[in-house]
């Protein structure tokens, strides 16, 4: 018999309906591979490839012989809808791809799960539709997911299974495609799949997805415990989905893929775990410093009267769309005097060339945000240039281990007045990675105030210097809010809780 041939594609990105557009260009900065080329990465020492993918290519070839057929894995920083041309090209480049590899044995899909475009609200979901219209209904196809995914009913019926991570921060991405790859290869030998999917009424904040402890928790590890005790099961999945997209297809899903067939047992995985998530609503509430406090706590810190803190500036989180570009935190805390402070990553790419022009060790008029949007509002302070770099490195702890980042050209300015330093990068990315702190000589053991524009990723990379006990989400104003009373919501589905609290919900 000859190796299954298995195609691999993937499109990354998850979408805030309230940011600009993605464009192009915003894939080929982070990361746009075609063909073989994928192969070679996904089998490298480390590369820009979503995480899913090398966890992927290693489970498969460790248990057995496959051909790889890939096809095209697209993955943009988060941001707004995809610009719908370009989507459309993604799709059009995908289905040639696919067509050239016939026959196929299987198909693996990795996907963030909260696409959408201009002209789709259901990218994913038109995705998998090409997906079974090239390969047609006999040919398993399994679908990875992140957590932060707004699952449809037609992406859910058009795959064979959906395997969505466990973990947030996210650190289990290769584990799940590992999952996904065995999953695949039952589906070779001849095992088919009934699922059962359920969305409930329940938008929570993002801060109260974390999987460490707290509600969410508590469904995965409920989710897990069914899947150990019931054979029956192949995945069982809780997506906490992404609230910002603000499409109809967002809140909390359960969705249960059980072997052989076996309806009975998927729909009452599926109605249990739903049932306790609704049952527990109430759980998804945390509360958030204020900025006057957080400067109090910064001041405090750094006078030694508390241990050092690290701040999520959770309101600007380019992980979820933010423009990476708000002063609110960091004059707060300039304007306290707080000593000790470090903040990264601010996005101002004018100013990281400025700083690049006059070299390390220049003092300047630092000018942030010299064009301002409805958040992104001007800081001035004079600065030195402490180090500059050309951002490319790679990352050592949490979600980034392993994977190659790039920051495009990068300034650490000291300010004059409190000495807070802050690192400015050209390119959108969150402040996840210890390495893009350190690689600017910054001893992260010696700050005693740490800001990361990130809303929850930062814990797996900065949690070797930072327990749970210090770590807090400051309420700060942009386009990752956690208090989603501040924006004006055109799609979500309607009542929800917790924005609507008389918001219901019966399995039926």
């Amino acid at each position: 018999m000859s190796p299954p041939r298995i195609a691999v594609l993937g499109l990354h990105l998850e979408a805030n309906a309230f940011a600009p557009p993605t464009t192009l260009a915003d894939f080929a900065a982070q990361c746009l591979s075609r063909g073989e080329e994928i192969s070679a990465q996904a089998r490298a020492p480390s590369s820009a490839l979503p995480a899913e993918l090398p966890g992927f290519y290693r489970r498969m070839d460790e248990t057995g012989p496959w051909v790889p057929c890939p096809v095209l894995v697209a993955n943009s920083p988060p941001g707004g809808p995809i610009e719908q041309a370009v989507f459309l090209d993604f799709l059009d480049e995908m289905r040639r791809g696919l067509v050239a590899t016939l026959p196929l044995d299987g198909v693996y899909v990795a996907n963030h799960g909260a696409s959408s475009a201009t002209g789709d609200e259901d990218s994913d979901g038109t995705m998998l539709a090409m997906i079974r219209e090239v390969v047609g209904p006999a040919v398993p196809v399994v679908v990875t997911h992140d957590l932060h995914c707004n699952v449809s009913e037609r992406l859910v019926a058009l795959s064979d299974a959906l395997i969505v991570y466990r973990t947030n921060p996210h650190v289990d991405m290769a584990a799940r495609a590992a999952e996904a790859a065995d999953a695949l290869r039952e589906m070779l030998a001849g095992m088919r799949t009934a699922k059962s999917f359920i969305r409930l009424p329940l938008i929570p904040p993002t801060v109260t997805l974390l999987t460490d402890n707290g509600p969410y928790a508590d469904l995965i590890r409920e989710a897990e415990a069914m899947t150990a005790r019931d054979r029956r099961l192949l995945n069982v999945s809780v997506a906490g989905g992404f609230v910002f997209s603000d499409l109809p297809k967002c809140g909390i899903t359960v969705t249960v893929t059980a072997r052989d067939r076996d309806q009975a047992a998927a729909d009452a995985a599926a109605r249990a775990l739903a049932e306790r998530a609704w049952a527990e609503r109430h759980r998804h509430t945390r509360r958030l410093l204020s900025l006057e406090e957080a400067a109090a706590l910064a001041v405090a810190a750094g006078e030694g009267r508390e241990t050092p803190v690290i701040f999520s500036d959770a309101g600007d989180n380019p992980g979820g769309g933010g423009r990476g570009s708000t002063t609110y935190t960091l004059r707060a805390l300039h304007e306290a005097g707080a000593k000790g402070v470090v903040l990264g990553l601010f996005v101002d790419p004018a100013l990281a060339e400025e700083a690049h022009a006059l070299g390390e060790g220049a003092q300047f008029h630092a000018v942030f945000n010299r064009v301002e949007s409805e958040f992104s509002r001007r800081f001035e302070s004079g600065a030195r240039v402490v180090k500059l770099t050309d951002g490319r490195g790679t990352g050592r702890r949490g979600t980034m281990a392993g994977r190659d980042f790039e920051l495009g050209r990068t300034a650490l300015l000291e300010l004059d007045g409190s000495g807070m330093r802050v690192v400015v990068i050209s390119l959108r990315r969150q402040c996840h990675e210890p390495r893009t702190l350190e690689m600017h000589g910054i001893d992260i053991a010696e700050a005693r105030t740490v800001v990361v524009k990130s809303r929850g990723h930062f814990r797996a990379g900065f949690d070797e210097f930072f327990p749970p006990d210090r770590i807090f989400e400051v309420d700060s104003k942009g386009l990752t809010s956690p208090v989603l009373s501040n924006f004006t919501w055109r799609r979500l589905p309607r009542p929800s809780y917790p924005l609507d609290a008389e918001a219901s919900f019966s399995v039926g």
